[in-house]
């Protein structure tokens, strides 16, 4: 089989890790399986870019030159979100002809710009989440999962999530044991799935000023399966319950029981993904008292039973 050449997007002051993560990543598969990828890289023109971190990149040679792409990926950036004509125009007319368009974080600004996230659902960085939807009523900007796919077309939010995406795709190119080892090497987990919300519980909330309560949030964080109640938590904290609940909301932004709920749904999706413990002992756990209770909380925050859960993204 002919290698699948993937080509990544260059302009001044693209993000630097949109860029080299799924490029990396894509790279490590190449290495793995020879002749499966031929990476290349192009800007307007074929001219050198500086990326907003200062380092400068040469691509391989201008956009009216490259190759038919089997997987177009756009990286984010600063220079996502000013007009790029010549890259838009470009993408408009060579885009459709990929059989995979991918962007990472920002770089969805450009694929909107093309026309080529009208009437799909798609996501970006959380903060500009609003502003792509603002500037592009035709898109359906979905500002929770790290990545979504529609059709042939694949959005990630920022940074890291550039390389779930990729680790995504290349295990349905070459399966699952090249992805995994790629993971392996870049220190990565294999794969949080696209749902995955961009922010964990704990980067959601923020972090209490004061210590009793900092102290709460971090016995919560270690032991999702103790007692959690609001009234265990304010002894803990030595406060009333109204003023610990008070308090807990006022400084990290989230009632308590909401972020108990966050916390306890990550340690169960975790231990699915990570272990061989049953379904019982993971809702034992992680403190949902029973398996029926863990199927609801899933259902109603993932849409997926922890049975479901588990066969889609569970390790090998």
């Amino acid at each position: 089989m002919a290698a699948r050449t993937v080509l990544f997007v260059l302009f001044d002051d693209v993000q630097t890790l949109d860029l080299t993560g799924p490029l990396e990543v894509f790279a490590g598969a190449e290495r793995a399986a020879p002749g499966t990828y031929d990476i290349r890289t192009a800007s307007a023109g074929g001219a050198p870019v500086r990326s907003s971190s200062g380092l400068r990149l040469t691509p391989d040679g201008g956009l009216a030159d490259a190759p038919a792409p089997h997987t177009l990926v756009v990286p984010g950036g600063y220079g996502a979100r000013r007009p790029q004509p010549d890259i838009t125009a470009w993408l408009r007319d060579r885009a459709p002809r990929a059989r995979r368009v991918v962007s990472v974080c920002t770089g969805a600004e450009l694929l909107a710009g093309a026309g080529l996230l009208d009437g799909r659902r798609a996501t970006t960085h959380w903060a500009y989440c609003a502003e792509l939807a603002r500037r592009h009523p035709a898109v359906e900007v979905d500002p929770d999962p790290i990545f979504i796919r529609d059709g042939d077309v694949a959005t990630s939010a920022g940074v890291t999530s550039g390389i779930d995406l990729a680790l995504a795709l290349v295990e349905e190119d070459l399966g699952r044991d090249v992805a995994l080892l790629i993971a392996r090497h870049l220190v990565v987990f294999l794969r949080r799935p696209g749902n995955q919300a961009q922010f964990s519980a704990q980067l959601a909330a923020q972090t209490a000023q004061r210590e009793p309560l900092r102290e709460v949030q971090q016995w919560i964080d270690e032991h999702p399966g103790g007692d959690l109640s609001v009234d265990a938590l304010a002894g803990r904290a030595g406060l009333s319950p109204r003023h610990f609940a008070r308090a807990f909301r006022a400084e990290t932004g989230v009632p308590p029981g909401r972020y108990v709920d966050g916390v306890r749904l990550e340690a169960a999706r975790r231990l699915l993904e990570d272990s061989a413990y049953g379904v019982e002992e993971v809702a034992r756990h992680c403190g949902y008292g029973t398996p029926e209770s863990m199927r609801r909380a899933f259902v109603r925050a993932l849409g997926a039973s922890p049975a479901e859960y588990r066969r889609r993204f569970a390790a090998a």
